[in-house]
């Protein structure tokens, strides 16, 4: 872990560098031609490479003294000087080890080969900086989300047609939340620099009244991550007490003023991995950069929160339950649009529920899950007291099951769509008091809601002039009801374990599945690092 000194100063050296780099005496034919002809040949293995540079005449887009291929190159190397802001891996992107083989690059044909090389790890560095440097899903599975990808060509053109510099700073996700994240990235590398946090606080247990040595770790490791003003006190007062609640807030525990466990465990971590946090979440956000819609819902499976955001707003937000740690019970990654609600819902058993618990359940007891109905192909009940139970395993079961709509129904009283192939979707639940709990993770993967009512009504006020009313009377009826939202809205299942408010206020919350961690592994398998800036 390299201190870094003033990446901007040695983007600017390298941009006056290069401007002398490339001067050439003007080429005759003879290397004109070998210079085409070494960029054709290298540009055979990939087709948008060579369409792009066929429409060129396999002119270069990097070399040579014009005043475009300059612009271009400086830019590009400014760029790459920069990359470790965006915590790219500043190898792949070295901008002295370009310049180091450019320089090597002596003969037409070596210039030509030099040039495709060039914009090849260009290609790399567009891709990384606005849609990830890692396939999502080849890290885990359970990341469902489809990228949105861009072609090379649009990249190549986009270089070539617009002002060099501005065009590569457009290429970063332009969501409020990446730029908070960036702006959180540096800060925490300035304090990496200093050697973070300072000493961890002694494990035990502090709370309000206590004194001694604890107690002056505490207070200083609060000073330290900005919860705290600067004090000389060795007592457990009001103002640690504040800011150890206010501590607490940030990273999702319970809110009691009292340094326990929990809470000593999350301040003793130290800021070399909240910054892995972060990076994780500025790799998320490359992932999902496109329009998320000016109004859409935001479910946060670490924070356990599902909300309605209206232009970067959050404008309803209550708690959530999500799905299970166990691998086959991990509530999914991905977007969809929602573009209905259920009120009064039957619950269509799944099957691997149904395979996995009924069946097993039925074929001791023909009784069990009385409330659940049994199904023929048609959806009519089916006489329990005929059926074998027994005579069935997993793969011959020809029955369905359903519950009707009622109080005890698993989905409670109402569902969202968004139709999606995981069979996903949030939903009311009579098991009301796990939402109490600090960690809510208990479903077979669809995300529960603490208020689902108002949760309705807010989006109803789009096109109900009595949202509750409407509601309201349709529950009444008791009968199963869907209602279509006359504008669909975007839902985002998302996973951060590093986030921001609109107001800038850093987030931490636990990896509950494990899949920052893997993911920052295989970030560092790219090359990315954490660094430390001084300045």
């Amino acid at each position: 872990m390299t201190p870094i000194h003033h990446p901007f100063a040695r983007a600017m050296a390298l941009a006056l560098l290069v401007s002398g780099i490339f001067a050439a005496p003007k080429p005759v034919q003879a290397q004109t031609t070998a210079f085409k002809q070494a960029v054709a040949e290298s540009v055979a293995r990939d087709e948008d490479l060579a369409s792009f540079y066929r429409a060129r005449d396999f002119a270069g887009l990097w070399t040579g003294t014009s005043d475009e291929a300059r612009l271009r190159r400086n830019a590009l190397l400014t760029a790459f000087a920069n990359a470790g802001n965006h915590a790219l891996p500043e190898a792949t992107y070295d901008p002295d080890a370009l310049v180091a083989r450019i320089q090597s690059a002596q003969t037409a044909a070596d210039k030509g080969a030099m040039d495709v090389e060039i914009s090849e790890l260009y290609l790399s560095y567009a891709r990384a900086l606005q849609t990830g440097i890692l396939t999502p899903g080849r890290v885990i599975p359970a990341i469902k989300r489809e990228v949105p990808l861009r072609s090379s060509l649009s990249y190549l053109e986009g270089i070539e047609s617009a002002n060099p510099s501005a065009y590569l700073a457009s290429l970063a996700p332009t969501a409020p939340e990446y730029a908070r994240l960036l702006r959180e990235k540096l800060r925490l590398e300035r304090l990496v620099s200093v050697g973070g946090w300072g000493p961890t606080v002694p494990g035990g247990k502090l709370e309000p009244g206590d004194t001694g040595a604890a107690v002056v770790a505490l207070r200083d490791r609060l000073v330290a991550m900005g919860y705290l003003e600067r004090s000389a006190t060795q007592t457990y007062d009001g103002a640690i007490t504040m800011a150890v609640q206010a501590f607490q807030e940030a990273h999702g525990l319970e809110v009691d003023g009292i340094a326990g466990e929990s809470t000593l465990d999350e301040l003793n971590v130290p800021v070399t991995t909240r910054l892995q946090h972060v990076i994780v979440a500025m790799e998320r956000e490359r992932w999902l950069n496109q329009p998320r819609g000016e109004r859409h819902i935001w479910v946060n499976m670490t924070d356990y929160s599902a909300a309605i955001i209206d232009n970067d707003i959050v404008t309803f937000q209550t708690r959530s339950v999500i799905g299970a740690t166990s691998s086959d019970r991990q509530t999914p990654e991905f977007s969809d649009e929602m573009d209905h609600m259920v009120i009064n819902p039957s619950w269509y058993v799944p099957r691997s529920i149904i395979v996995n618990e009924y069946l097993p359940a039925l074929q001791r007891n023909r009784n069990a899950v009385s409330h659940i109905l049994v199904t023929d192909s048609r959806g009519r009940p089916v006489n329990r007291g005929a059926v074998n139970f027994r005579q069935y395993n997993a793969r011959t079961f020809p029955f369905s099951m359903r519950q009707p709509p009622s109080n005890r129904n698993a989905l409670g009283l109402v569902k969202f769509m968004f139709p999606n192939r995981y069979n996903i979707y949030l939903h009311d639940t009579p098991a009301k008091s796990l939402f109490g709990r600090n960690v809510r993770a208990f479903s077979h993967g669809c995300v529960r809601l603490n208020d689902p009512f108002d949760f309705a009504y807010a989006l109803l006020a789009k096109q109900e002039s009595d949202p509750e009313g409407y509601f309201q009377s349709i529950l009444r009826s008791g009968n199963e009801t869907r209602v279509n939202l006359e504008e669909h809205v975007p839902v985002h299942l998302v996973y951060r374990t590093a986030f921001t408010h609109t107001t800038g206020e850093l987030n931490f919350r636990r990896d509950i599945y494990g899949r920052d961690a893997r993911i920052w592994n295989a970030l560092a398998g790219e090359g990315v690092e954490i660094r430390a800036v001084e300045g």
